[in-house]
């Protein structure tokens, strides 16, 4: 008989069989008739390579030519062909990089929990290829899937390698030093305020002026990088248990929003708000229509507002707006900073 219909015969079977275990003989019994040993060992090498059989060791194997176990257990999993069907439809469209071999021994309920996240990596991968730089996970979280705490804290890591790319990322698990500015006035008092700001330019337009301020240290945030050097900020200034409170300057788009929300679940992170008000005393830019957004870190950000710029926020967001920091001059960057004080 013909390989392919020992299979056929075989694979409905097994999949029918209400057992979770199965001898050979009653895979044998079941193929009575015209198939020869070597027609259906050869059938069930191949299925114990795709995993749809697995040997119970402890029974042992055939003494013949082409050997096989004398008992089997049998991959349930495997014979829901519904599922089988729709994992394979979406791998033959989706993005090359994306490996989903692994959810067919999974079964549906993993398939239906995670392809939501993998639509999202495969629609990033289309767009923007694997990320080949390095980046915190709080960065790739965001990047893949719009909220930064999905894989240190939501499962993404466990999907990431469920689809063959996690070992393909170059991901910095030890923070990078940060760049800080610091205020010889202020670094032996017993209480410390520490601004981040998100651009290396906003940076350079604050940092000569910082004895001017009630700050003890200014911080370059690097885009996503401070997200794991914040971990630092008192270790770097050689600070002990004196107060410390961290506010936070970034570009008004979804981005900013959401990398000044990821410090801030890592430690308390106060926005200073009076940057980000003076924004809008002028007009917005447009192009940041794309930007994914996670409605959790807006809603936080939203927050520290008052009812009249939440409102005029969102409707910049909607809009496609945003302001970068640049937009604010740089007097006037320095006017506010000096009238922040911890209170």
């Amino acid at each position: 008989m013909k390989p392919e219909i020992v299979r056929r015969i075989l694979y409905y079977f097994l999949k029918n069989c209400r057992k979770k275990t199965i001898c050979l003989w009653e895979i044998e019994d079941h193929l009575r008739g015209d198939v020869e040993y070597d027609d259906y060992a050869v059938v069930i090498n191949d299925m114990l390579k795709e995993g749809i059989l697995s040997p119970i060791k402890a029974s042992g194997t055939t003494d013949k030519p082409i050997s096989i176990p004398n008992s089997f257990r049998i991959n349930k999993s495997y014979f829901n062909m519904a599922i089988v069907d729709r994992i394979a439809s979406y791998q033959l469209k989706a993005n090359k990089n994306i490996n989903l071999q692994n959810y067919y021994s999974l079964g549906e309920k993993y398939w239906e929990r995670d392809l939501p996240y993998i639509m999202k990596i495969n629609s990033y991968l289309n767009s923007k290829g694997i990320p080949t730089g390095e980046y915190t996970t709080s960065e790739l979280s965001y990047r893949f899937v719009g909220n930064e705490k999905w894989i240190d804290e939501e499962g993404g890591k466990v999907i990431l390698e469920r689809i063959g790319l996690w070992k393909r990322l170059n991901i910095n698990f030890m923070p990078d030093p940060l760049m800080i500015a610091v205020n010889r006035n202020k670094i032996l008092g017993e209480t410390h305020m520490h601004l981040i700001v998100e651009n290396k330019s906003t940076f350079y337009a604050l940092m000569d002026d910082i004895e001017n301020t009630e700050f003890t240290s200014l911080v370059y945030g690097a885009g996503w990088k401070i997200t794991s050097g914040i971990s630092v900020l008192e270790d770097q200034l050689r600070l002990g248990c004196e107060q410390n409170k961290v506010f936070y300057f970034g570009d008004l788009d979804y981005e900013g929003i959401s990398i000044w929300n990821a410090v801030n679940e890592k430690r308390e992170a106060f926005l200073a708000v009076d940057f980000y008000k003076e924004f809008f005393k002028n007009h917005f830019s447009y192009g940041k229509h794309g930007q994914i957004h996670n409605d959790e870190a807006v809603k936080n950000f939203l927050n520290n507002f008052s009812v009249d710029y939440k409102d005029r926020i969102m409707d910049m967001l909607k809009r496609g707006g945003y302001y970068p920091q640049e937009g604010l001059e740089k007097e006037k960057m320095r006017e506010i900073w000096r009238k922040i004080s911890w209170t």
